[in-house]
């Protein structure tokens, strides 16, 4: 199949020989928003970008990355509108508040968020993250790329079948997404091999950390560390997908 614009990243990601191309797009994506949200653009200083972060947030794991970003003056600005709109919201759910009647029942299972409306809230602001949103946006249209192309492109298939297949988390995506995509008669036929790809790759990486744990040995001092350097890192990817290994996103001087 010739290569289009929309195809350039998954088939960059695939010929990358990460652990798991999804998270090679992954990563791609999430810079490209950090650096729109942070970035010498300043996108933090327009009012319509801020409604965006604003309403939204950001969870655990993307505010600390903000932090890390090092934009100390965009954090400021975004952090202070954010602010205001959370505060505002909470004063209106501290009003609405009112003490609910938790039934035994209720208390056995613990089940008590649903009766308390600014437990609720917390919750909900939990779950919402203007970069995960966005990222989510973009990843169903790469899911959806990649089945056409591994349906259709042999070459791509070929790249894909003989790859270190994919990271646990991209892959129970990859198959949940492989339900809508593929025919039942496709699924017999590529999901064995895909099954067998992920288990030859994961017990690639479970032989490079026990060689590894055997290179700390006094007998093996000498021996070669064959791929076992970054084993742990590369471990940790393939059960649960990002890159533990990478170093901080910072922007870009």
């Amino acid at each position: 199949m010739k290569e289009k614009l929309y195809t350039i990243p998954l088939n960059d990601a695939v010929n990358a020989g990460d652990e798991c191309p999804f998270c090679h797009i992954e990563r791609n994506i999430e810079q490209d928003l950090m650096d729109y949200v942070l970035g010498s653009a300043a996108s933090y200083m327009e009012s319509d970008t801020r409604d965006m972060t604003d309403r939204a947030g950001f969870c655990r794991e993307h505010i600390t990355k903000m932090y890390n970003y090092g934009n100390t003056l965009g954090n400021a600005w975004i952090l202070k509108t954010h602010y205001r709109k959370v505060i505002n919201e909470m004063n209106e759910v501290f009003k609405k508040y009112s003490p609910a009647k938790i039934s035994f029942k209720d208390k056995l299972s613990k089940d008590t968020e649903a009766k308390n409306p600014v437990a609720k809230w917390t919750r909900e602001r939990d779950k919402s993250c203007y970069i995960c949103n966005e990222f989510a946006k973009t990843y169903d249209r790469y899911m959806d790329t990649f089945f056409i192309l591994f349906k259709d492109d042999e070459e791509f298939r070929k790249k894909v079948l003989e790859g270190k297949g994919f990271c646990l988390h991209h892959f129970g995506d990859l198959l949940e997404y492989g339900e809508i995509h593929l025919s039942d008669k496709q699924k017999q036929e590529y999901y064995p091999k895909l099954f067998e790809l992920m288990r030859t790759n994961m017990e690639r990486v479970f032989e490079d950390i026990s060689w590894l744990i055997e290179k700390f040995e006094y007998q093996n001092k000498d021996a070669d560390w064959k791929n076992s350097r970054d084993a742990v890192g590369r471990g940790m990817q393939k059960l649960r997908g990002s890159y533990p290994q990478d170093p901080p996103y910072t922007m870009k001087k």
